[in-house]
């Protein structure tokens, strides 16, 4: 629900319920226009006194600022429900493709790191790559070459598996 359609639907509530207001207002201070005398009289001429009409009439402008009440109640529900639709609306339309992107984005950089580690094991592998047959005296080096070939294969999975998924979820979506 746009500003506009919200701020009408407001105004009219509230001219709606200052209009009710009156209404009750009027219906109190007025007298009553066809209150019956409380007097009667009887057949043989006798005056009885009668029921007060005026309780009876007086229910009639409660029930009916009662109805309007509920209507008035019943519209500022329906209001509340549609500018919480709307405002969840709003949010899917503004951080929904900011949600998207920031976990691509994510994706992409911790493939990047990952990317950084598994070159910096590998070239220092390369480096060591003549310690490859294991003897007496290069046992250790050896070790840590091993140990840097695992190193670059675990994170050159991470770096190419972090990229596919930011890949899938660019298509996704």
């Amino acid at each position: 629900m746009d500003s506009v359609r919200f701020g009408r639907v407001l105004g009219i509530g509230t001219r709606l319920a200052a209009k009710t207001v009156v209404a009750a207002v009027d219906a109190a201070t007025a007298p009553n226009p066809s209150a019956k005398p409380t007097t009667g009289q009887r057949e043989d001429g006798a005056q009885t006194p009668t029921a007060h009409p005026t309780a009876e009439k007086a229910k009639e402008p409660v029930a009916r600022l009662s109805q309007q009440a509920a209507r008035t109640a019943a519209q500022v529900v329906q209001t509340g429900r549609g500018v919480k639709r709307g405002g969840k609306r709003f949010g899917e339309a503004v951080w929904g493709p900011f949600v998207k992107l920031s976990g691509q984005l994510w994706l992409e950089l911790t493939g990047v790191f990952f990317g950084i580690f598994a070159v910096f094991a590998g070239s220092t592998a390369w480096k060591m790559r003549g310690d490859l047959h294991e003897t007496a005296t290069n046992h250790d080096p050896h070790m840590h070459l091993l140990l840097l070939v695992g190193m670059a294969l675990v994170f050159g999975y991470f770096c190419v598996s972090s990229f596919v998924k930011a890949n899938r979820r660019g298509k996704r979506n």
